[in-house]
């Protein structure tokens, strides 16, 4: 029977900590060996107001469980905040092993009555909040040949959810962000994978009906993150969880078809059957695989 899963001597960072599923995460991750970074701004669901108490309950609530953790209250979007967080865990722990990514916001409407301030806002928090996360502990990682790292998408951004045109963005973009990561950090064993959580939290209570908010507590997601930056960890998954179910989001191609260089609309109007039929769909590793498919697809005529 293999070991149980542990986080003994690993340091984490854990975004977005204070609350929700940010929460669960930091206090498995404690509990399980790790020294853990609690990172939350303390703002409401829209981005606004900032405390550091949410943090900080946290942190006591893993000392007083017997583990180690220290409290940063800076905006993931902060370049020098977030900054601040990396050296002051480095100086307490020596290193950075892990980091998780949750920190968000909601500002939803419909795209018709959605100001580009909201738009960008959402965008700044979760796509550059995160980008300026994994930058900081970027070069430490690389140092040091290990790391793990996972970033937040959601089905809002893999699928669409109406009134979020800003928060889906973000998240597929997230993905995206995710998937070169994965190349780039491959030879210094710098695992990135995706999450896309469906839990019970401030950012979804108008979203679930009531009689089934309860069964999707945020605690049912933690297994699938921890697993995600254990040292057996995949690399490149986007995994769904939610209530105790897992499985593995694709984003697939088709096999297509060759129209040749001079086709028209109405050859792809024709032919759009064939270019849709799922037989054959492949999952490209990276970007170049899809040329090298239409070139082999050229090559057979």
């Amino acid at each position: 029977m293999a070991a149980d899963i542990r986080f003994d001597g690993r340091v984490a960072i854990v975004t977005g900590a204070g609350r929700g599923l940010g929460r669960e995460y930091a206090l498995a991750l404690a509990k399980r060996g790790a020294k853990v970074v609690v990172n939350d701004f303390g703002a409401a669901r829209d981005g606004v107001g900032h405390s550091n108490d949410v943090a900080d309950a946290v942190v006591a609530e893993i000392e007083a469980a017997g583990g180690e953790a220290m409290g940063h209250g800076t905006s993931v979007t902060d370049e020098q905040g977030v900054a601040d967080m990396v050296a002051r865990a480095k100086a307490k722990w020596g290193r950075i092993d892990i980091l998780i990514a949750n920190a968000g916001v909601l500002r939803d409407k419909s795209f018709a009555k959605m100001t580009i301030e909201d738009f960008r806002f959402v965008v700044e928090t979760h796509l550059m909040g995160t980008a300026i996360c994994a930058k900081a502990v970027w070069e430490g990682m690389r140092e040091q040949s290990y790391g793990r790292i996972v970033v937040t998408t959601s089905s809002s951004g893999l699928y669409g959810n109406f009134g979020q045109a800003n928060y889906g963005a973000a998240k597929l973009g997230l993905a995206g962000f995710m998937q070169t990561l994965k190349l780039e950090g491959a030879k210094h064993d710098i695992r990135v994978n995706a999450v896309a959580p469906v839990a019970a939290t401030r950012m979804t209570e108008d979203i679930f009906p009531p009689e089934i908010f309860d069964k999707f507590q945020p605690r049912e997601v933690a297994p699938g993150v921890l697993y995600l930056v254990s040292d057996e960890a995949p690399t490149g998954a986007i995994l769904s969880a939610g209530a105790g179910v897992f499985a593995l989001s694709r984003i697939v191609e088709t096999q297509g078809a060759n129209l040749g260089a001079d086709a028209t609309p109405e050859q792809v109007r024709d032919a759009w059957a064939k270019i849709t039929d799922p037989t054959g769909e492949v999952q490209p590793n990276a970007g170049l695989e899809q040329s090298q498919k239409i070139l082999a697809l050229l090559m057979k005529g």
